[in-house]
């Protein structure tokens, strides 16, 4: 295959050899991968776009709460601060991107319709960053599309290398890995070159190392929802670093190789399977008696 990837590596060689973008080089691997034109898979994304945007246009206006009522309407609390912000610290680009991760990661709690995009835990992070970002400096569906391009190029490679399985390895390995790949597509969409593409990713990532996934009763609410706002902050704050000039010391491939060592050497309770950290304080057994689970 011509465009075949798996690493950093690969990808510096690839889009210079071609002269093109990561987008570029993510859409022609997948043309070349499932023997579609490139407008198919174009297509493909665009409906992977406009699903994300009704999600979070879904979650937006939502107040219902989950079963258990562990969650809902935060996205929309959120969203009603950026009227005037008043009381708020962070930018308009940054509160609206929480909202939007919010809104989307509440859609998949209450099981509505939502992109896995890299994982339904994680399905917050690039459609608040991204969408939030275009919307401020007034990009074009097609400028979305590249962002998601990168985005969904970034999450291959840690897929390839290590995992997207909060089950395997933690939560650096979904909302870990959202953030790298909302700051790898956030920075071509600002103009931002390969290198500054993983910078961006390799800094964001760097900083979720270790991040154990302990959701409370099993429920992908409490502490996933809120982490996936606060890693939109984290994703716009990394893209940031990387187009002033600022590099990851250590290389992106070998950040997910070391992404890869800590999941191979994390402890089952902190997998997804809910048997330890924020699952097993005093309130986390509150919410598995609630639930008539088992308390360890």
């Amino acid at each position: 295959m011509k465009y075949l990837f798996e690493t950093e590596e690969d990808v510096m060689r690839l889009t210079k050899k071609y002269n093109i973008p990561i987008s570029e080089l993510a859409k022609r691997y997948e043309a070349e991968r499932s023997n579609k034109s490139p407008s198919v898979v174009r297509s493909k994304m665009k409906q992977v776009r406009d699903a994300m945007w009704e999600a979070v246009q879904k979650g937006l206006k939502s107040t219902k709460r989950t079963e258990w009522t562990e969650s809902g309407g935060d996205a929309h609390k959120l969203f009603a601060k950026l009227k005037s912000l008043k009381g708020m610290m962070g930018s308009k680009v940054t509160i609206r991107a929480m909202a939007y991760a919010l809104a989307v990661a509440e859609q998949n709690a209450l099981m509505g319709k939502i992109v896995a995009f890299p994982t339904a835990g994680g399905s917050g992070v690039i459609p608040g960053v991204l969408f939030s970002c275009s919307q401020h400096f007034h990009a074009g569906k097609r400028k979305l599309l590249r962002g998601l391009f990168t985005s969904s190029a970034i999450g291959m490679i840690i897929a390839k290398r290590a995992t997207l399985s909060a089950a395997k390895g933690g939560c650096q390995a979904e909302i870990g890995a959202a953030c790298a790949m909302a700051a790898a597509g956030l920075t071509e969409m600002r103009g931002g070159s390969v290198h500054q593409c993983f910078h961006a990713a390799s800094i964001v990532l760097k900083s979720y190392l270790g991040l154990v996934c302990d959701p409370l009763g099993g429920l992908v609410e409490v502490p996933c929802i809120k982490r996936n706002a606060i890693g939109c902050a984290s994703a716009i704050g990394a893209s940031d670093m990387a187009m002033a000039g600022i590099e990851s010391k250590v290389p992106f491939d070998e950040i997910v190789w070391a992404m890869n060592n800590i999941a191979n050497g994390m402890n089952s309770k902190f997998r997804e399977t809910a048997l330890g950290g924020l699952a097993v304080t005093k309130t986390g057994n509150e919410v598995k008696r609630k639930l008539g689970l088992p308390i360890v």
